[in-house]
């Protein structure tokens, strides 16, 4: 069902290998605006790849590429490989470490009607957009989005362990995150890890707006090649792929920050009063533990104010019927409708084009935005499970955009992919068994 095939990649040269952890980024997407402007002042950082400056950064992003091939700061791999991705880490109060096992290959960029990857939440347009002129300008993938394969038997884990025991890169991220990436060139091995996933749907972890961009661009490519054969390059799409059923898979909240909202404090509670159940805390720092393992509750922060809110489980009947059911029970699915559509007054279809909306991981990087009001207020969310998201996927629905963050993020540099199609063309017939 999935077609996958190793990757001609490209990487930095291996005068750059003890350089590797000061060339990778954050993705375009959490990167913070202090650690863009300490990555932008090294100039051969991928940062100038992914989330390219100036007026024109798509075009910017396509001159730095061709300089930095060029000069030999990236150089392809003269044959493909599937490339083993382990990622180490800890959460806080946790002793043991975990390890994040994945690979990474192309796969062909389905279409979502192809009901081949799925997705789990929506995108934000402009996001999208962007990603798309950057595909088309450089015709390169600086990071692989993040899919997810079930795989109960584990079948690849013994040859990604072999393999990870000889890395081409070792090093810790900005998370904190220790990084290993390793390849598998062995044509025979090669041909079990696509023979594996070839009867598997994926599930989209991360990496929504990447992915849509490579859609859109393989369907523009369509239409201006009437002989397509389904193997040009333009078909083809950089992912990181991960077992659902590992233990280390980690799903971490994403909060919400509102901007730009006049209003008086105790006329927007009234209003929410009407949906939730609202109660004042003490301690912002309270928060978190009291909204843990509570069906339907979030945090509210405005000013320097705290409270706790809960959804009035009678008012669940009032969410449209047309909202299926796998969907209208979910926590952000209950937040968006009756807070931000029905307090707020910005309709769930609007909400992804919003630029009142802001998305943030960080907690405190929440409070303080908030205390120092140049937030209106913040709504602080709890994680979903794994299960959740599957059955999300597998149903054909989409929950609210944002409505995951898949810990650790991975990086972008330590990998690279071209689709121009001198750069891709490999006799992949050889891996098939």
């Amino acid at each position: 069902m999935a077609e996958i095939l190793p990757i001609k990649a490209w990487r930095y040269h291996e005068k750059f290998t003890k350089q590797i952890e000061d060339l990778t980024s954050p993705l375009f997407d959490v990167v913070s605006t202090k650690q863009r402007e300490a990555l932008y002042n090294n100039p051969l950082n991928s940062i100038h790849l992914s989330v390219p400056l100036g007026e024109n950064p798509a075009q910017n992003a396509a001159q730095c590429l061709e300089k930095w091939k060029k000069d030999q700061v990236l150089v392809q791999d003269k044959v493909p490989g599937i490339y083993v991705y382990y990622q180490y880490f800890r959460l806080p109060g946790q002793e043991q470490e975990s390890c994040r096992k994945g690979f990474v290959a192309n796969i062909k960029a389905y279409d979502w009607e192809e009901d081949v990857v799925l997705r789990h939440e929506n995108t934000i347009a402009k996001a999208v957009n962007d990603r798309v002129e950057l595909l088309k300008a450089t015709k390169f993938q600086p990071s692989a989005t993040h899919g997810l394969y079930e795989d109960e038997s584990h079948s690849l884990e013994a040859f990604m362990d072999k393999a990870i025991e000889d890395p081409l890169y070792d090093l810790e991220d900005y998370q904190g995150v220790r990084e290993v990436l390793a390849v598998i060139q062995d044509a025979e091995i090669i041909a079990k890890f696509i023979k594996v996933i070839k009867d598997k749907q994926i599930i989209l972890a991360d990496g929504h707006h990447r992915y849509e961009g490579a859609i859109e661009y393989r369907k523009s490519s369509l239409e201006n090649n009437p002989s397509h054969t389904g193997f040009e390059s333009y078909n083809y799409h950089m992912m990181y792929f991960t077992n659902a059923h590992s233990k280390d898979l980690r799903i971490l909240p994403t909060h919400r920050i509102f901007t730009g909202f006049q209003f008086e404090e105790e006329a927007l509670l009234e209003q929410i009063s009407e949906f939730f159940f609202v109660k004042k805390l003490n301690d912002v720092e309270e928060i978190e533990e009291l909204i843990l393992q509570k069906k339907w509750a979030f945090g509210l922060i405005i000013g320097e104010n705290a409270y706790k809110i809960r959804f009035y489980e009678e008012n669940i009947d009032l969410m449209p019927s047309e909202i299926p059911e796998v969907i209208r029970n979910l926590d952000l699915m209950v937040l968006h409708y009756f807070f931000v559509e029905k307090v707020l007054g910005i309709p769930l279809e609007k909400q992804r084009y919003s630029d009142q909306i802001e998305y943030e991981r960080n907690l405190r990087r929440c409070v303080l935005k908030t205390i120092s009001w140049k937030a209106s207020f913040s709504l602080i969310t709890k994680d979903i499970s794994m299960n959740q998201v599957l059955e999300v996927c597998k149903s054909g629905h989409t929950m609210p955009q944002k409505s995951t963050y898949f810990y650790p993020k991975t990086l972008s540099g330590l990998l690279f992919a071209s689709i121009e199609e001198s750069e891709f063309a490999f006799p992949y017939q050889m891996y098939q068994s």
